[in-house]
């Protein structure tokens, strides 16, 4: 399982901050710059608690992983994760998740007060990269360990 995305997500960076960052130097991206490209799909893109974080990095990594001029295999990649995320959590959208509506300023709140995204958060980074690796090879692995 790669630790720096869970030293990332630890640090305060946003969940689809802390899965792609923490895989794009594999790809020749730089972490600081991998850290602006997924800014806003955090919160379930822009704190929308739609798609969840985990799933855009990921989307993100599989991108740099196949994207291209494969846009099939790219697809059928990320739709493979999306099943095995699925089958380990039932959903990918934040709000199901998390279990609050972090869309609203009352479920955002909440969600903050419970400390929701360190007691809930941190295992979908973990199922995130684990999937990640599964399905891209032990090459991921080694990055950021």
């Amino acid at each position: 399982m790669n630790r720096r995305a869970l030293e990332l997500f630890e640090k305060g960076f946003s969940c689809a901050q802390s899965v792609f960052a923490a895989y794009s130097p594999i790809f020749g991206v730089d972490e600081k710059t991998a850290l602006r490209i997924s800014c806003a799909f955090g919160g379930g893109m822009a704190r929308l608690a739609s798609v969840c974080g985990v799933i855009s990095g990921a989307f993100m990594v599989i991108g740099l992983k196949g994207g291209g001029d494969d846009k099939e295999r790219t697809y059928a990649l990320a739709r493979e994760f999306v099943d095995r995320f699925k089958a380990v959590n039932r959903s990918i959208l934040c709000k199901d998740l998390l279990g609050y509506d972090i869309s609203t300023v009352e479920g955002l709140q909440k969600a903050r007060q419970d400390n929701a995204f360190k007691t809930v958060c941190t295992k979908y980074v973990e199922d995130s990269c684990r999937i990640l690796e599964e399905l891209l090879g032990t090459k991921m692995q080694r990055c950021g360990v």
